[in-house]
């Protein structure tokens, strides 16, 4: 008998099916459970556990090398001591100046510190602001996690090995939270602050002899004072506010500073140490003329610290305008 010639459909015949004629609701139903078969989405038990075991182990090794390879690369961190420090950094070696009171958060691009003495409900914003930058200094035992590690600090007596140096708020004359940090009247205080470099030591001023050319009369004068009245307190970062342009100059009135004219040097250098808080230098503006705005230029003094009024490195510029 001759042997039957297959025709080429019959030979793949059984890798197609026959459409049916269920509707979009029933393959539906037979995709979440075909009883023929006993598949469950399209998979029996058995092919759903192979699956899912394979990727259980799959992901437990993926988390276990990523788990590795972290805690080595933090084995080659210290998590108070920065790897790359001053000029290695990208932060640098010349620290700038900050200010505060800043102004609202829908306003983060202004540097105008603008209200009336007059209404309270109006100066009341600067005043609590300064209010929450200053809470970690007036408790610092509850707030920074500060304790034994606190040392009042002295020009002749640096703080010793893993303490930090007391900032006393107390000393800011006028400025304080009791006296509304003279905001309502019309005489407002702006605190300064150097921003942190880990490991930055100023190279002080501390001889009058070898003050720069464009340091501001009254500073010289000052430091020359300082120098002969108590001349173990040379170490020290100064500090200058100014009327920016000559306009400014002659609205801006008189100035002090408290508790001194600049940041001590026992505050330095910064460490990352526990509880450390930044020196603050409260700026009064005694008589400012009411009504105009005034531009105000800050800068830190010490030979290390480089003034660039456009890039603004070494100093702060904010106005203000006291209605």
């Amino acid at each position: 008998m001759p042997k039957k010639v297959e025709e080429p459909f019959d030979q793949f015949q059984q890798y197609y099916r026959t459409p049916s004629n269920r509707t979009a609701l029933d393959s539906c139903k037979l995709f979440l459970w075909n009883p023929s078969e006993g598949a469950i989405f399209g998979r029996t038990p058995a092919s759903w556990s192979k699956i899912g075991t394979f990727y259980f182990l799959f992901y437990c090794v993926l988390a276990a090398l990523v788990a590795v390879c972290m805690w080595v690369f933090f084995q080659t961190l210290d998590p108070r001591t920065p790897k790359w420090q001053l000029e290695q950094s990208i932060i640098g070696t010349n620290p700038g100046l900050g200010f505060r009171p800043l102004p609202s958060e829908d306003n983060v691009e202004s540097t105008l510190i603008w209200y009336k003495g007059t209404e309270e409900k109006n100066y009341k914003q600067w005043t609590d602001a300064l209010d929450t930058f200053l809470q970690d200094y007036r408790t610092p035992g509850q707030i920074s996690g500060r304790g034994q590690n606190i040392y009042n600090c002295d020009y002749t007596q640096p703080p010793p090995p893993r303490t930090v140096c007391d900032v006393d708020i107390k000393q800011y004359g006028p400025c304080t939270l009791e006296n509304h940090y003279n905001y309502h009247k019309s005489a407002p205080c702006v605190f300064l602050k150097l921003n942190k470099i880990y490991g930055w030591v100023p190279a002080f001023y501390n001889d009058s002899s070898k003050l720069p050319h464009n340091m501001p009369s009254d500073l010289s004068d000052y430091i020359k004072t300082v120098e002969a009245q108590a001349k173990h307190t040379m170490n020290t970062v100064w500090v200058s506010c100014t009327g920016e342009n000559p306009a400014d100059l002659e609205n801006v009135g008189p100035i002090s500073y408290y508790p001194r004219r600049g940041f001590p040097g026992y505050y330095y250098p910064y460490e990352n140490s526990e509880g450390y808080l930044s020196p603050l230098v409260a700026v009064h503006f005694e008589r400012p003329i009411r009504g105009i705005i005034i531009n105000i230029e800050c800068k830190a003094w010490a030979h290390n610290i480089i003034h660039d009024r456009h890039e603004r490195l070494g100093s702060v510029h904010f106005e203000l305008l006291i209605d």
